[in-house]
């Protein structure tokens, strides 16, 4: 498997259709890469604007009806201050406050203990709504008892803090036992007497149930919310009740524990602008917050709250769409670039047929099949000029090899001439050799009789033996003599074979 593998990779076409395909990949990625994240920055910077855009409408929302309260408890106040002798008009003042206005709780209308000393310790006018869900059935109940939910209402800071600062405030939300069951926060209003003095608080109370339908209504994505934290932390606007009715930012375990979370809430409620990534629940989030800043209407008091808005926008409906349209793009941008590698594949691989014939014949030669004819190109590209020049060239060294192997049989035939030749030679010599040594051997006779009777010559050369010398005489001239002949046999053979 793996050698089908490197042969399929080292395989030209494969290798050609790769490189094209790596460097489409190449330049389609960079282009995506640039094109997807000044879009990613775009939506961004459009979420930005229209969290930006909602919330300045949310806080507008929600100012308009903290204004309608206040306008509602001022309009009420300046009629009873005209009528703070008459204890039983407060509870008309308080009903009429509170159908007056849709988003108002309730109404409560106390003042210092033993203002009226025929009412006892504590008066306090104080009507609501049996059912804030009904608002049209209205009821009205006087507490002239020492305290008003666990505490007496001189100590809860609803009437308490009015009376330090002296001016009118938003009372941060009071809930569980500091109200009658229902989440709530409080415009308070200090009462002066004609002389200045301080003499009771006025104070409009306003649903945060209500107020939160309001404000949560105001979504710039279906799945975002507002979130709108008190200065002391607490929630006033919260999708979930329960949180607004038990929980702070500071008592929530996730603030303790995710430290994104906790850098929201802190800068959330340092007054900050701006907006954070955090993690919640497994899901990623942007929040966007701001500093709730009310109108400036005449006559109205512009007092900081130190409350603090926010729109909780889920990622996935930011960058839903935009992620969506990324992954179908990748998909379409792999389908895109598996087809080019198929495509590129099979049209190099068409045009590189030559090649591979190319291949096929030059191993044919290399095994000594130099008559295979290679046929002419139709192509007019480099590869069918390769192909016209292997075609002269396997000729020509077809030609050549004929060649080489003309003269290698001429050369072959020469050499066998050559071998008998030299055989026939060596026989000569061998006869030469032979004749040699029978003359030698004939001459050996003759010669070893001249010389005896050489010695026997001069043995009696003084003696008078002349009959025996000439015989002797005789004996050696004949003797000489065919030594002669034999040497002039050997001569005449030589002379013979040189000129042979």
């Amino acid at each position: 498997m793996m050698k089908r593998i490197k042969f399929i990779t080292q395989t030209l076409s494969i290798r050609i259709s790769l490189k094209i395909v790596l460097a489409v990949a190449t330049l389609l990625a960079v282009a995506l890469f640039i094109m997807f994240h000044f879009s990613r920055k775009t939506l961004r910077k459009d979420a930005r604007l229209k969290a930006e855009q909602t919330l300045e409408c949310t806080v507008r929302q929600a100012d308009n009806v903290l204004l309608s309260v206040e306008q509602t408890a001022g309009n009420i106040y300046w009629n009873l201050l005209s009528h703070l002798n008459q204890p039983e008009r407060m509870f008309l003042y308080s009903r009429e406050v509170v159908e007056s206005n849709p988003f108002v709780a309730g109404c409560a209308i106390a003042f210092e203990p033993y203002y009226y000393q025929e009412r006892g310790q504590y008066f306090m006018a104080y009507v609501h709504h049996v059912n804030k869900n009904k608002l049209e059935t209205v009821t009205s109940e006087i507490i002239q008892a020492e305290t008003f939910g666990n505490v007496p209402y001189p100590e809860q800071i609803w009437y308490s803090e009015p009376i330090e600062k002296g001016r009118p405030c938003w009372i941060n939300p009071l809930k569980n036992d500091k109200t009658e069951g229902e989440a709530i926060i409080t415009f308070s209003m200090p009462i002066y007497a004609p002389g200045g003095k301080i003499v009771g608080v006025l104070a409009v109370d306003l649903s945060l149930s209500l107020l939160s339908d309001i404000v949560l209504s105001a979504k710039p994505s279906p799945n975002s919310y507002a979130v709108m934290l008190g200065s002391d932390g607490s929630y006033i606007v919260h999708p979930d009740s329960a949180v607004v009715m038990h929980e702070t930012v500071f008592s929530m375990d996730r603030y303790q524990t995710n430290a994104e979370l906790k850098a929201v809430g802190d800068a959330m409620m340092a007054g900050e602008t701006g907006y954070k990534h955090f993690r919640q629940d497994g899901i990623d989030n942007y929040v966007f917050y701001k500093p709730f800043q009310r109108a400036e209407v005449p006559g109205r008091a512009l007092e900081k709250t130190g409350w603090s808005i926010g729109i909780v926008y889920p990622e996935d409906d930011i960058f839903g769409e935009y992620n969506q349209l990324l992954y179908l793009v990748v998909a379409i941008a792999l389908i895109g670039l598996l087809l080019l590698l198929v495509s590129c594949q099979m049209f190099t691989h068409h045009r590189l047929l030559p090649l591979r014939m190319l291949t096929q014949s030059a191993q044919r030669i290399a095994e000594g099949h130099y008559d295979d004819l290679i046929p002419d190109s139709h192509q007019q590209d480099e590869v069918g000029r390769l192909q016209d020049h292997f075609q002269q060239m396997q000729q020509a060294l077809s030609e050549h090899v004929g060649e080489m192997e003309r003269l290698t049989s001429e050369l072959q035939s020469r050499g066998e001439m050559l071998s008998a030749t030299y055989d026939k030679v060596k026989d000569a010599d061998r006869v030469k050799t032979t004749f040699l040594h029978h003359m030698t051997n004939q001459m050996v006779v003759p010669v070893s009789s001249i010389e005896s009777n050489v010695k026997k010559l001069s043995e009696h050369l003084q003696d008078d033996h002349q009959e025996e010398v000439s015989q002797l005489v005789g004996d050696i001239e004949k003797k000489g003599k065919l030594v002669m002949d034999l040497l002039n046999d050997l001569l005449n053979v030589s002379q013979g074979k040189e000129k042979e």
